[in-house]
């Protein structure tokens, strides 16, 4: 008996074992095809980089931070008058009978006059009697006090000048955001860190650790986790300067886990930062039915400065941003280690690959149901078959013996 439609699916399932791991179903790429990079040339090419005490060096020294785009390591110089300052001045004088004490003055306290509360015009200049215009702008209190001396000294009796700020318009921070007052301030003539500045605007009104500081100074712009200015404050903790504007805002730090990790989907950090350990750990450990734990795959972007220093040929990539995959090595006991030191950073992708030998076992099933399927029409053909003989043999039997039985119902 001959089955023409048999052949077609044996060929269909001999498909299924010799390319399994193309056809079938998976969460992603497999890890051979992750590692021997990107074949089609249409794609986004990427860079792949084995995990090594290196490249974690190298990582950990480009962690973002204020103190590298903000270079100023030293405090702000003193706070100078601006536009729109209001100065108070006082003008001294060694006897009465001078410029500004007259001889009749009478019983006083000091030789002394109070001159009118004075703002520092569009010029930037204030007005002082018998002086004329005196530059502050740009200047300290003392540079002032001996602008307005030098000007009155052949006039007056040994004058001395004492100015001070009444009202600080020009040299101000603001703060703004994830702050429990937000505002804008005087900046502090004894300077202050940052810390000190959110401090002075009430503090952070969340927990912290999923709260990011943005600092904007002189059209230069960075943003660190709140957390780094606790724990690495010879880095970000920096000097706050005059007209400095300093945002926090809340987003948590997130990552997506996908393949064979212990469950798939997107996890919070819950801290200010979160080591790849970790981050495997939240995401329920590697699979032990379906993980290969040589194949551990971080995605994430990198500086072209970053990635030059990683040793990747950056020539053949476009724009800024670097498309990189870390790998690393849970076979290798040293690479536990590694992955404690190895810090997540925001939005990151950490994928897990399938073994060789689950998609194997895939193929095969697929196989298998492939030819139990084909099996179930032969199956049913030859018991139709066989019971066709079977009556047909039986019928042949009762008629060769020349008898005839015949059955009746008894009676009663």
């Amino acid at each position: 008996m001959r089955f023409p439609w048999l052949l077609p699916l044996l060929l269909i399932g001999t498909g299924a074992t010799v390319g399994g791991c193309a056809i079938m179903p998976s969460s992603g790429p497999a890890g051979d095809d992750v590692v021997a990079g990107q074949q089609n040339p249409t794609s986004l090419p990427y860079a792949l980089v084995k995990v090594t005490p290196q490249v974690e060096r190298v990582l950990a020294v480009n962690t973002p931070r204020l103190g590298k785009m903000f270079r100023d390591t030293k405090p702000p110089k003193g706070i100078t008058f601006g536009v729109n300052d209001i100065l108070s001045v006082t003008i001294f004088e060694a006897a009465a009978g001078g410029l500004f004490i007259p001889a009749e003055a009478g019983v006083r306290p000091g030789n002394f006059v109070n001159i009118p509360n004075q703002p520092v015009d569009t010029d930037g200049n204030i007005m002082i009697p018998y002086a004329g215009k005196i530059r502050a702008a740009g200047k300290t209190p003392v540079q002032v006090e001996d602008e307005i001396v030098n000007a009155l000294k052949n006039r007056a009796i040994e004058p001395q000048a004492v100015v001070s700020i009444v009202n600080q318009n020009s040299s101000l921070i603001t703060v703004l955001g994830a702050v429990s007052k937000p505002s804008r301030f005087p900046a502090n003539y004894n300077a202050e860190h940052i810390l000190d500045t959110i401090a002075r605007a009430g503090g952070t009104s969340s927990h912290g650790f999923d709260t990011w500081v943005m600092l904007e100074r002189n059209h230069k712009r960075d943003i660190v986790p709140f957390g780094a200015l606790l724990y690495d404050p010879a880095d970000n903790n920096i000097w706050t300067h005059p007209n400095d504007t300093i945002y926090l805002y809340t987003e948590p730090q997130t990552f997506v886990a996908f393949g064979a990790a212990g469950s798939q989907g997107q996890f919070n950090f819950g801290a200010w930062r979160l080591s790849l350990a970790e981050a495997v750990a939240k995401a329920g450990g590697l699979n032990d039915a379906t993980a290969e734990p040589g194949y551990v795959f971080l995605y994430r972007g990198e500086t072209r400065d970053v990635a030059k220093q990683l040793g990747i040929d950056t020539s053949k990539f476009r724009g800024p941003i670097i498309p990189i995959i870390y790998n690393i090595n849970f076979r290798d006991p040293a690479g536990y280690f590694l992955a404690t030191r190895f810090q997540m950073q925001n939005k990151d992708v950490l994928y897990v690959s399938n073994a060789t030998t689950v998609q194997a076992a895939k193929a095969m099933n697929y196989f298998s149901l492939v030819l139990s399927t084909a099996q179930d029409p032969i199956n049913f053909a030859m018991s139709v078959y066989g019971l066709k003989a079977a009556v047909n043999g039986t019928a042949q039997a009762v008629v060769g013996g020349g008898n005839i039985t015949t059955t009746t119902a008894p009676t009663h």
